[in-house]
């Protein structure tokens, strides 16, 4: 069935608030979150305050976007839908890999927002917490992929195989060799995936 095509108004009302939330991750990442006001916001996306708080929920809606908008992207549910349908363990293990290096690439600066700033605030460290579970249960059901299709060391158990692939793939892992370490995504990505075939099997 088409969908109607959408009024001059709700179209403005959706550029308004693409405004505010790119206005917003860019001021987060820029500036950090405590010390953005809504007023920086409101300048940067060309809007009054009052509709920064209209819009989005002012600061503390803003960063809730920003946390949905990584930890629920599209690419993650398209990714375990397509891992289901594949049977090599290295290739399960490199598609991973790849999509944690998309995931990266495109929303590392909120990542890295979140993981400075919910230990300064507890409403944003429970929605980190959503987040985490949101994360690995993605890698658990990659853990499953590989038990089941046989890419496990004989004995090792689902949890195990999280807890391996969580330390190779969660936060840490580009983090440390791209950002810590100077090392290209490539060569991360490659490093990564060898890393956690020898450490799974």
């Amino acid at each position: 069935m088409t969908q109607p095509p959408r009024s001059r108004r709700a179209e403005y009302a959706a550029a308004t608030q693409a405004a505010i939330i790119d206005a917003a991750r860019l001021l987060f990442a820029r500036n950090g979150y405590f010390a953005t006001k809504v007023e920086d916001i409101a300048a940067e996306a060309r809007v009054a305050p009052a509709t920064v708080y209209a819009v989005t929920g002012g600061k503390r809606g803003l960063i809730r976007t920003l946390v949905d908008l990584w930890s629920q992207a599209p690419v993650i549910a398209q990714t375990l839908s397509r891992q289901e349908t594949l049977t090599d363990p290295d290739e399960i293990l490199r598609r991973t890999a790849s999509v944690v290096r998309d995931m990266r690439e495109t929303y590392g600066d909120i990542v890295r927002l979140i993981l400075t700033t919910a230990p300064h605030d507890t409403e944003l460290a429970e929605d980190l917490r959503v987040a985490t579970r949101r994360y690995r249960d993605a890698i658990e059901a990659v853990a499953v992929r590989l038990r089941d299709v046989g890419g496990l060391r004989e004995g090792m158990t689902v949890a195990e195989a999280t807890d391996i692939l969580w330390f190779y793939f969660g936060y840490s892992g580009y983090f440390t060799l791209v950002d810590d370490n100077g090392w290209t995504y490539e060569q991360a990505e490659r490093w990564l995936v060898a890393q956690a075939a020898a450490a799974l099997r």
